[in-house]
């Protein structure tokens, strides 16, 4: 193994439920409608991605820029006491990044990947951090995946991946990357997609062994 990349939300930082909640409240406020799918539908999404969801999909009454705004905003005003950082994973990452280089890949926009990489002390030893805002799809397609391991200069047959939902999951999968499983207990994921990962494991503290092994 050459590198680890680490997603962000629900894998280091207890944060989707924290999204699902901002996205029905601002829906709700501005004329739209919750549908049973949405949820799930929208984990992995780049910024721009679910913003359209939410405007075409589920009739919420701003422009889609607009409407990312104002739910990253409230994300943000979420995180001004710091992230809800996952117990164990800060460290988890230092261990980790103490025998490989470690990529953060995530959905999230970049000033909550920064948030959290400052909260936790982790901007010098996370060598890269990528919001899916930043390549062509967000996940279940494997770009974000893929351009971290470029930026990280290693083939991504060689790299570890750490995620918690379907999307997420079958995005590291679809990069071809070897995928440890820290299944979200609030949104599982699809077993079938579960099962073809190579670990799974309670909580991303027990990565670090897990690697060893």
């Amino acid at each position: 193994m050459d590198a680890v990349v680490f997603d962000l939300d629900g894998v280091l930082v207890d944060s989707e439920q924290t999204w699902d909640e901002v996205r029905r409240a601002v829906v709700a406020d501005h004329g739209g409608s919750w549908t049973a799918t949405a949820t799930r539908a929208m984990q992995g999404m780049s910024t721009p991605e679910w913003a359209r969801y939410l405007v075409e999909h589920l009739g919420a009454r701003l422009t889609p820029d607009r409407i990312a705004q104002v739910v990253i905003d409230q994300m943000a005003q979420r995180y001004a006491g710091g992230p809800p950082v996952l117990p164990g994973a800060a460290a988890a990452v230092h261990a980790v990044g103490e025998r490989y280089p470690v990529a953060i890949a995530s959905s999230s926009p970049p000033v909550l990947i920064q948030a959290f990489l400052e909260a936790t002390g982790l901007t010098g030893l996370v060598e890269v951090a990528l919001s899916s805002e930043q390549v062509a799809a967000g996940k279940p397609a494997p770009d974000v995946y893929l351009e971290a391991a470029r930026r990280l200069g290693k083939d991504p047959a060689r790299c570890a991946a750490v995620e918690d939902t379907t999307n997420g999951l079958k995005a590291a999968l679809a990069a071809g990357m070897t995928v440890y499983a820290v299944p979200n207990p609030h949104f599982p994921p699809d077993p079938a997609v579960l099962a073809q990962v190579h670990r799974v494991l309670d909580t991303v503290a027990d990565l670090p062994a897990a690697l060893r092994e």
